[in-house]
């Protein structure tokens, strides 16, 4: 069974007025304080008004749940102690000027990238799943590729951006594809050629190291792991939970394909570029690209097309009826973005839809 681990990302939010609080350094003190190994869950982010935490690798989805409510609401707790809440929100529904975190390397990218680096207050959601070798990992990337936008669309939960209706369901992936390495990839081929790219890449100067490797999915720097980057921080954590699950049963889907010498699909970058931009604007409430024939469908087609392809896996691993039950509540209900949007249709407040959405991210 291949092991997961999730990164989330959360606003830091004040508890009267709903407003992003640059606070992380006050939040990572309390963290520290409290001990139990928080120190090491709870980092630091570009933005003071973020803070991250990552789970262990798990193998169970019960126990990878578990561990995402239990860092959701520690938290809310360390937030709380400083007078903060946190929302899983990927973008600020509130106007804000973002404060860099003071950091070296978040120096860097201000004096180098501009307003580009001074405005991404963005939330994500990052899945690394278990590979055993950088070709099986190479091998996942090339064939995961045109399924990649239709996890941002399920996972789409930021469209506000600077007190405004963006008119997209995850304006987060539009700010965050400014940077320049930035986005879907095309064919590797290879693990030798994964990272003749990426030197070369380092090499012309513009990206600091590695890590400013920001493709939609990539070999991990730190552990055997492939890490999906596409989602949006997702409002619910059962969400991230149902991301999650089929992220690693995309993985092991490709894996296999693999194994079994069939080749990966060819749509150019152009084409994935095209899928991620109607993801984005779409979410699940419109049309998303098919991964497979390229063309427009209903976005419940797409989903379900996800499904399928991953099936066998899902099957295998244990979480088909979880998933199945899972997509069925998502389509009922809506992603973040759509939560977002009813709730400010309720409310007529964007300082009301924050303070539910940060009640919600604890459940």
């Amino acid at each position: 069974m291949r092991s997961v681990g999730v990164e989330e990302e959360l606003l830091l939010v004040d508890l009267e007025t709903s407003e992003p609080r640059a606070l992380s350094t006050a939040v990572l003190a309390v963290a520290s304080r409290h001990g139990q190994g928080h120190e090491e869950i709870f980092e630091k982010e570009l933005q003071k008004e973020q803070l991250e935490f990552a789970t262990h690798p798990q193998t169970g989805m019960g126990e990878l749940a578990a561990e995402i409510r239990r860092w959701r609401a520690e938290a809310a707790r360390h937030a709380g102690e400083v007078g903060a809440a946190v929302a899983a929100l990927a973008t600020s529904p509130l106007p804000v000027s973002p404060s860099i975190t003071p950091d070296e390397r978040y120096h860097w990218l201000e004096q180098e990238f501009g307003l580009t680096a001074q405005e991404q207050l963005t939330c994500g959601c990052h899945v690394h799943v278990s590979v055993e070798s950088d070709e099986e990992g190479v091998a996942v990337l090339d064939r995961i590729r045109p399924w990649l936008p239709v996890l941002l669309a399920l996972s789409a939960n930021s469209p506000f951006w600077q007190g405004d209706d963006s008119g997209y369901s995850s304006y987060r992936s539009r700010v965050w594809g400014r940077w320049p390495s930035a986005g879907p990839v095309g064919l590797f081929g290879s693990a030798e050629r994964y990272h003749d790219q990426v030197r070369a890449m380092v090499d012309t100067g513009v990206l600091r190291d590695e890590g400013m490797v920001y493709f939609d999915a990539r070999l991990s720097r730190d552990y055997p792991t492939v890490e999906i980057r596409v989602a949006d921080v997702c409002l619910n954590a059962s969400t991230t939970v149902l991301l999650a699950t089929l992220v690693r049963a995309l993985v092991e889907t490709a894996a296999r394909a693999w194994q079994a010498g069939e080749p990966p699909a060819r749509p150019g970058v152009g084409l994935l570029r095209l899928a991620a931009w109607s993801a984005a604007r779409s979410g699940l409430e419109r049309q998303l690209i098919h991964p497979v024939t390229m063309r427009p469908v209903p976005a419940e087609a797409a989903i379900h097309a996800l499904f399928d392809h991953v099936r066998d896996a899902l099957d295998d691993s244990g979480d088909l009826i979880p998933v199945q039950e899972g997509i069925a509540e998502l389509l009922r209900h809506g992603n973040g973005a759509r939560v977002q949007r009813e709730l400010l249709r309720a409310s007529g407040s964007l300082r009301a839809v924050v303070a539910e959405c940060a009640r919600l991210t604890t459940g």
